[in-house]
C-alpha cells in the first residue's frame, strides 16, 4: 500500500514538473519512467533505473539514427525493432531490456523525427528515472528484517511441532501408513519454509543497501552471519526431518512385519523428542527480538547433551534390533549419523 501511494506520488510530481514548468514536450515519458522505478527496494530502483535508461538510450538512438538515415519510418521499424528486441535480451541489461524496444517504438511512432526531439524524450527519461528513485529513497524506504525473523521462527516452530508428532507416533504404536505419509508431507513443506526464509535473508539484505534507514542508528542491523548458521542449521534439521518421516513411511508401508519393533521406536521417539526440543531452544536462542539469551543458550547446551545421550542409548539397542536385516542396519546407521551431525550443528564447537 505504502508504496503504491509513493508510485502515484512519483509520477504526479514527475508530470508536474515536466508538464507545467519545464514544458517538456513528450513530458508523459517522466512520471511513466518514475512511477515503475519505485521498486520493493532501493537498491532495486537505483540497479534497475540504470538498467532502464541505458535500454531506453540504446533504444532512441538506434531508432533516431536509423529513421533519419533512411528516411522512412516503416523500414526503419522493420530494420530496427528485431535488433534492439534481441539486443534487449542482453544479460547486463536484466529484466529491464524490453525498454529497448520501447523506447525506439516511441521515436518512430510520436511523428516527427528530430535529434532534438529524441535528446528531449531521454532528458525526461532521466529526470523521471531521478525522481522515482528518489520518492523510493526518501519516503519510508522499505526494509524487510521483521518478515526475514518471523519466517526463521515459523520454520523452526514447525520442525519442532513435526518432529513431536513423529515422537508422540512412534511411542504409542499407533502410526499408520495414512499419519506417516501425513508427516512426510509435513517435512517436505518444511523444506519450502527454509527456501523462504533463505529468500526472505536476501530480500532484507538487499533492501539495506544504499537505504538511508540502515545507516541510522535506530535501525535494525541487517541479517548478519548468525542468519546465514541458523539458516544451515535449519536446512539440515529440514534434510533430517524428511529422512525420518520418508523412513517411517516406508516402513508403514511395508506392513506389521516391516515395523521396527518396541525396543528401538521407544529408544527413536525419545530421541526425537529430544531434537524437537533442542530446535526449540536454538530458535529461541537465535531469533528473540532483545537479542541472545544466556539461560536459553545454557539450556540448549544442556539439551544437546541430553539428545546425544540418546543417541548413544540408541546405538547400543540397535545392534540387537535388528541382528538379521542388513538393509535396517543401514537405514538406522544413516540416520543415526545424520542426528549426531544435526547436534553438533545445533551447539557449535
Amino acid at each position: 500500500m505504502v508504496q503504491a501511494g509513493k508510485a502515484a506520488l512519483a509520477a504526479c510530481v514527475a508530470w508536474a514538473v515536466a508538464r507545467w514548468w519545464l514544458q517538456a514536450p513528450m513530458a508523459f515519458v517522466a512520471p511513466w519512467v518514475a512511477i515503475v522505478l519505485v521498486e520493493s527496494t532501493v537498491y532495486r530502483s537505483v540497479a534497475h533505473g540504470l538498467q532502464q535508461l541505458a535500454a531506453i538510450a540504446v533504444g532512441t538512438v538506434a531508432a533516431t539514427g536509423a529513421a533519419l538515415v533512411l528516411d522512412s519510418t516503416m523500414v526503419a521499424m522493420v530494420l530496427v525493432l528485431p535488433a534492439v528486441v534481441l539486443l534487449g535480451q542482453w544479460q547486463r541489461l536484466g529484466s529491464q531490456g524490453i525498454y529497448a524496444a520501447t523506447g525506439a517504438l516511441f521515436v518512430l511512432t510520436s511523428g516527427q523525427i528530430t535529434i532534438a526531439a529524441s535528446a528531449a524524450r531521454l532528458a525526461e527519461a532521466v529526470f523521471g528515472a531521478v525522481v522515482g528513485i528518489a520518492v523510493n529513497t526518501v519516503i519510508r524506504p522499505p526494509v524487510y528484517l521483521r518478515d526475514t525473523r518471523a519466517t526463521l521462527e515459523d520454520a523452526a516452530c514447525e520442525a519442532q511441532e513435526i518432529l513431536d508428532a513423529v515422537a508422540d507416533g512412534l511411542a504409542g504404536g499407533g502410526w499408520d501408513g495414512r499419519a506417516a505419509g501425513e508427516w512426510h508431507e509435513r517435512a517436505l513443506r518444511l523444506g519450502r519454509l527454509v527456501e523462504q526464509a533463505r529468500s526472505a535473508i536476501g530480500w532484507s539484505r538487499e533492501s539495506m543497501r544504499i537505504n538511508p534507514r540502515g545507516r541510522r542508528r535506530s535501525a535494525v542491523s541487517p541479517p548478519g552471519k548468525a542468519y546465514d548458521d541458523a539458516l544451515g542449521v535449519l536446512d539440515y534439521v529440514a534434510v533430517h526431518t524428511a529422512g525420518v518421516t520418508r523412513a517411517v513411511l516406508e516402513a508403514a508401508g511395508h506392513g506389521e512385519a516391516a515395523r521396527p519393533g518396541p525396543q528401538l521406536t521407544g529408544a527413536y521417539a525419545d530421541f526425537l523428542h529430544h531434537t524437537a526440543r533442542a530446535v526449540g531452544l536454538y530458535s529461541t536462542t537465535r531469533f528473540t527480538s532483545s537479542g541472545p539469551d544466556p539461560s536459553a543458550a545454557r539450556a540448549l547446551s544442556k539439551a544437546v547433551e541430553e539428545l546425544r545421550r540418546t543417541l548413544d542409548e540408541l546405538r547400543r539397542r540397535l545392534p540387537g534390533a535388528v541382528p538379521d536385516d542388513p538393509d535396517a542396519l543401514a537405514t538406522y546407521g544413516t540416520l543415526l549419523a545424520q542426528a549426531r551431525r544435526l547436534a553438533d550443528q545445533l551447539v557449535p564447537d
